[in-house]
């Protein structure tokens, strides 16, 4: 079959790919967008299967070596479809787009679908309204080894374009799952993971708690950090020590010193 080509930036299916943009349209259609390179290497390696490739060999940064990856997508059965550079400016979302923009299935799973090991290091990001921070975590995690990522009581999914861009792609590599805050903790207790809450409302330091066992870490909304909810459920309430006027980091920051510091722990056993 002929690889179609689009060349309009009106073409109705461009427009139901910006549509796609939108929370309610990835959850009525059960998919989301993927933009870049790198970001789609890497959830291929993962076992993203694309439904549609877009891509623009004239935006592409080495088109002879990145076609590699059309036709990996073509193997897999996907549709590919190719864009003038004025249709695919049309649908990108990022700043200086690289020329390849698919659409993959959406990241819909429970606590309770995730696989873990005998003794798992798990991030649990409650109520995290940016989608900047919620990818930044999910990179961090990624590169400390995490388990995977819980969000609870989510302000944002899992297939928002901007935790896409923000994790670098890794929301399709590092196992992730979606449950109200409740149904976390009652995951957590059946599973048999302490919980340990970052709060600055407590002398325990972070480095002065056992991270080396089974643990999940978990970080509140931007504003007013975690519910009073996970605190009481916590088994340890942990701070940063803090030595400027402010009594707080970005809650992608302090998630990433909490996740390092277990990293030390469990490398020194």
């Amino acid at each position: 079959m002929a690889e179609l080509v689009i060349t309009s930036p009106s073409n109705p299916r461009l427009k139901n790919l910006v549509a796609l943009r939108r929370r309610r349209a990835r959850e009525q259609q059960g998919l989301t967008l993927l933009e870049g390179y790198d970001e789609l290497a890497l959830a291929l390696d993962a076992g993203v299967v694309p439904r549609t490739l877009f891509s623009c060999p004239e935006l592409m940064l080495d088109a002879a070596a990145q076609e590699d990856v059309v036709r990996r997508i073509a193997d897999l059965g996907a549709e590919t479809v190719r864009l003038s550079r004025a249709a695919f400016e049309k649908v990108a979302y990022r700043e200086g787009p690289d020329g390849f923009l698919a659409v993959v299935p959406a990241i819909d799973q429970r606590p309770q679908d995730l696989t873990l090991p005998g003794s798992p290091l798990l991030l649990v990001a409650e109520g995290v309204e940016k989608p900047g921070n919620l990818g930044a975590m999910l990179r961090t995690a990624d590169a400390a080894g995490a388990d995977a990522v819980v969000a609870a009581d989510p302000v944002t999914d899992w297939g928002n374009p901007n935790v896409v861009r923000g994790s670098k792609g890794t929301v399709f590599s590092v196992p992730v799952a979606s449950a109200s805050t409740a149904d976390t903790l009652i995951w957590l207790a059946e599973q048999g993971i302490p919980l340990m809450a970052a709060t600055p409302d407590t002398e325990v330091l972070h480095t002065d708690v056992d991270l080396t066992g089974p643990v999940a870490i978990a970080v509140g909304t931007e504003k007013y950090g975690l519910t009073d909810t996970v605190l009481d459920a916590a088994a340890q309430r942990v701070r940063i020590p803090m030595a400027g006027v402010v009594n707080s980091l970005n809650v992608a920051t302090s998630a990433a010193i909490l996740l390092y510091e277990a990293v030390r722990q469990r490398g020194r056993a």
